[in-house]
């Protein structure tokens, strides 16, 4: 487990003796609703950062460790005191005369405002940290503080949301370099696609169009300036365009855990318009949709390449697990997309069977019932 902490600051981050690196976790609010399950992953969770501080002054030279209230929400983004401490006092305060971080932080900003945002960090850029290793239990991987972070500042982000200890020995203990090259080879054969469409036997089948978008490679080499993925690392992603995606999702597992009965999503024109099922988690997703109509965006579509993955009941985990697919609600602002919104949740899909179709309309099959048949020479 030490070994595998020490190889986040060595070979994913690749952390140099003049860096500084910020580590942040987050606590849960007294009364809210989680299980027992959940209660001891958190706190393992803080003395995992704890740990990883300690580890990692031998490393670089600064650590800053830093806990805030959980903001309950995958894509909210995270409280004024973490964007001072990753950007400085000088960029904090310039964004606060110019009344820009409150809409920032409530998502509400527009383009011209975020353009000016920009040019506010770009100008104190200097003043960010090198690296970021999130370990906050919600995650802050769709939010314009990792974006700035990682677009203008060009610092290296890790991001680590739901992490749980057992992962260092499974889906963090994995081949680094086979990874890399089996990731990168199905990004680029998903480029060479227009449209994608998702099949599974218990009735999913999704239609969107890629034209123009850019599908990612999540390796968990984060060594060249500006990097930013998940750890465990291993998914190739992109952000569907908006409007096009059509169809039916049936989700089997929560973020957490498996459903008690499935939850069908029904889609067109780019967002989900009816939920139904038995199972309680159907109420939580009828209410976000609810909240706002950006949360029913299909903002996302992942392959999973960890082939050291295993877990289905943490999403941090199972959407990396090699022959799975992801698909996202919500928030796809900070990889391609344009939907803003404080929300962004990720569902799993097992034994998936995936088609790229090119602008010769010609059909290619690279996921079959779970088979990845796309791998590198």
């Amino acid at each position: 487990m030490i070994n595998t902490l020490r190889d986040i600051f060595r070979i994913n981050l690749g952390v140099k003796k003049h860096e500084t690196v910020l580590i942040f976790n987050d606590k849960v609010l007294d009364g809210r609703e989680i299980s027992e399950t959940d209660k001891e992953r958190i706190l393992k969770l803080r003395c995992l950062s704890l740990f990883a501080s300690e580890i990692g002054k031998s490393f670089c030279k600064s650590i800053i460790l830093h806990e805030y209230p959980a903001t309950g929400r995958h894509g909210a983004e995270p409280p004024a005191e973490l964007w001072r401490l990753a950007f400085g006092e000088k960029a904090v305060e310039a964004l606060k005369r110019e009344q820009l971080l409150g809409p920032i932080l409530k998502k509400t900003v527009d383009d011209i405002d975020i353009k000016k945002a920009e040019q506010i960090i770009e100008k104190y850029k200097k003043n960010a940290v090198d690296c970021v290793i999130a370990l906050s239990n919600y995650s802050t991987s769709h939010t314009r503080f990792r974006d700035f972070l990682t677009r203008i500042c060009n610092c290296r982000y890790a991001s680590m949301p739901l992490f749980d200890i057992s992962m260092l020995e499974g889906a963090m203990n994995v081949n680094w370099q086979a990874l890399l090259k089996r990731t990168k080879e199905i990004a680029r054969v998903v480029n060479k696609a227009v449209s994608v469409e998702l099949k599974t036997s218990n009735g999913t089948h999704l239609t969107f169009s890629k034209k123009g978008r850019k599908a990612l490679s999540d390796t968990g080499i984060l060594t060249r300036p500006g990097s930013f993925g998940n750890l465990p690392a291993g998914e190739v992603f992109l952000a569907p365009v908006e409007g096009t995606a059509n169809g039916k999702l049936i989700i089997e597992w929560a973020p957490t855990r498996k459903l008690e009965a499935p939850i069908s999503l029904t889609v067109m024109d780019g967002y989900v318009f009816d939920i139904s099922g038995s199972e309680k988690y159907t109420e939580y997703l009828i209410e976000k949709i609810s909240e706002n109509k950006k949360n029913a965006n299909i903002a996302e579509f992942g392959i999973g390449t960890n082939d050291a993955a295993k877990r289905p009941d943490n999403i941090l985990e199972s959407e990396k697990i090699l022959g799975t697919v992801h698909v996202a609600l919500g928030d796809n602002s900070s990889f391609g997309g344009n939907v803003r919104t404080p929300f962004h949740q990720d569902f799993v899909f097992f034994k998936p069977t995936v088609a790229l179709i090119d602008k010769s309309g010609n059909k290619k099959v690279i996921l079959k019932s779970g088979r990845m048949l796309c791998q590198p020479n």
